[in-house]
């Protein structure tokens, strides 16, 4: 069974995960195989969204 987050802006307005775009750094990472790191990853990746470089504090390379 998949957890249902719901996440806004400051305003209260709704945002939907579904469309945030996946970026590159975020599929070489651990965390993003890590459900507990879910929230933390999609609140990094909406405050970046406008941003020219995208830099996530939490990221740590997969080990091959």
């Amino acid at each position: 069974m998949e957890k249902e987050y719901n996440f806004f802006k400051d305003d209260g307005t709704p945002l939907d995960p579904e469309l945030l775009i996946k970026l590159g750094l975020c599929t070489t990472c651990e965390n993003d195989d890590d459900e507990s790191q879910y929230i933390l990853c999609t609140l990094t990746r909406f405050d970046q969204v406008d941003d020219e470089e995208f830099r996530c504090y939490a990221y740590k390379a997969k080990v091959k």
